[in-house]
């Protein structure tokens, strides 16, 4: 009976680690909230009931944190649409004035001075070299833009 049980168990957890592994990062943090909202008020109603008053005095007490910690949450849950100024590297359009920004550049610099801030900046910034994928796209594209 035991053995059948393990199998069920492990059956449930490789389709549940199935499901994970396809959703959504936005679904997988509202089902995080939602458990740790209902195992909150588990615990608290828990705490109410064995620890009479005491437990009361200290749900009152860690309401406000509590409270605020769900605000956090909830602000967080919801995802945020990029406005304009905020394009990625990889999807957006860069303007020569940005371009010239991201190099550190004056606008007008000529091809050579373009080329040596480039190399300049990817020296720091290539993933190889510790630096952001996504600082180094960016100096890519401003790259690009510059030099056509």
């Amino acid at each position: 009976m035991f053995f059948l049980l393990g199998i069920f168990a492990l059956l449930v957890l490789m389709g549940a680690l199935g499901a994970f592994s396809r959703a959504q990062v936005a679904s997988i943090k509202q089902f995080a909230f939602w458990v740790l909202a209902i195992g909150g008020l588990l615990l608290a109603v828990l705490l109410l009931f064995t620890r009479g008053p005491a437990g009361l005095g200290t749900l009152v007490l860690l309401g406000p944190l509590l409270w605020s910690w769900v605000g956090q949450a909830r602000s967080g849950a919801a995802p945020r649409r990029p406005g304009p100024r905020q394009r990625t590297a990889q999807g957006g359009s860069m303007t020569r004035e940005e371009a010239y920004a991201v190099l550190g550049l004056k606008p007008g610099a000529n091809e050579a001075a373009i080329r040596a801030a480039y190399h300049r900046l990817m020296r720091a910034a290539h993933p190889d070299a510790g630096g952001s994928d996504w600082l180094a796209a960016r100096i890519n594209q401003a790259r690009d833009v510059l030099l056509g």
